[in-house]
């Protein structure tokens, strides 16, 4: 047997000792919150509409089936060959390609911690050997056998619960080994670090999510990055494939129809609360964004299946 296909194989048998697991767990509809803190399981068995949501800096492995994601012009499909590698909070679209009862949607999704990352680069000597700084935030990498190994066992503490405040660690740490040590893994360490233009941009975004609603001054983001602002516009886009502004317009959008779906605000009120100004323009933007105006969007997930209202799947 070639190498490739004893990988696949070793692979192919992870996923199924996964799945058995899976198939034990009291699921709350499409998702299982893990006892360790950021991990979360999904399980989709039925066709739902595209989904939108803010995704934190997170590690996603699917079990079963494939899925379409979109970031500003950036569009990906993944599958079970590969993982899928978020390292600042992105606002994305994404659509699960096919699914059924017979054939359903699994995945997981592992919160990454920035801090565990850069004590591994250190204590490890794990720097980056390229000067590359046109990261892009998101990356479909292969999926080896170890790093499916790795999360079968962090999966599988949930027969031990009290083994988890040791295990659990130790597990989650050689997983971000595996990612650091990869193909990826000199990408992931340029926005770990920081003094890279690549955790310069994530640090500018992740004031833009906590601000969204404020007005935006280019030239303060760029001078609280400690960046110039054509330097700021540059590495910006490279890493989101968005500008600034267009970066805090999707987060705006994807918040005001968080706040609609939950019920709390109607259009115009959601408008307000993100930062617009004038709902004409936000509702303009909006059917740009999603394909339809606000009232019609909200109205159709909520009579789609809850799927498309849990926010990102895995």
């Amino acid at each position: 047997m070639l190498e490739s296909e004893t990988i696949q194989a070793r692979t192919a048998a992870t996923r199924l000792r996964i799945l058995d697991v899976l198939s034990r767990l009291p699921w709350d509809g499409v998702t299982f919150r893990h006892e360790i803190p950021g991990l979360t399981l999904y399980r989709i068995v039925e066709t739902t509409g595209p989904f939108s949501t803010v995704y934190e800096p997170s590690l996603s492995l699917i079990i079963k089936g494939s899925k379409r994601l979109s970031v500003g012009d950036e569009r990906l499909v993944y599958d079970e060959s590969c993982f899928f590698l978020t390292t600042i909070g992105l606002p994305m679209t994404g659509q699960i390609c096919e699914v059924s009862k017979a054939e359903p949607y699994v995945a997981a999704k592992l919160r990454l911690d920035l801090e565990a990352l850069r004590r591994l680069i250190t204590t490890h000597d794990l720097y980056p050997t390229n000067s590359s700084e046109r990261d892009r935030g998101i990356v479909v990498g292969r999926a080896t056998p170890e790093l499916f190994d790795a999360l079968w066992r962090l999966i599988l503490l949930v027969d031990s619960p009290s083994d988890i405040p040791f295990m659990a660690n130790h597990i989650q740490n050689e997983i971000l080994y595996r990612l650091l040590t990869g193909e990826q893994g000199g990408r992931l360490r340029r926005f770990a670090l920081a003094g890279t233009n690549s955790n310069r941009v994530a640090k500018a975004v992740a004031w833009l999510k906590e601000n969204y609603a404020m007005p935006l001054r280019v030239e303060a983001l760029a001078e609280m990055a400690n960046m110039g602002v054509s330097t700021l516009h540059h590495h910006f886009r490279a890493v989101t494939a968005m500008s600034p502004l267009q970066f805090q317009k999707h987060l705006r959008l994807h918040h005001a129809r968080e706040l609609m779906l939950s019920g709390s605000l109607d259009a115009a009120s959601a408008a307000l609360r993100v930062g617009y100004e004038s709902p004409t323009q936000f509702s303009r933007e909006y059917r740009r964004m999603f394909g339809h105006p606000p009232l019609r969007d909200v109205k159709a997930i909520l009579n789609s299946d809850g799927a498309s209202r849990r926010g990102a799947v895995g």
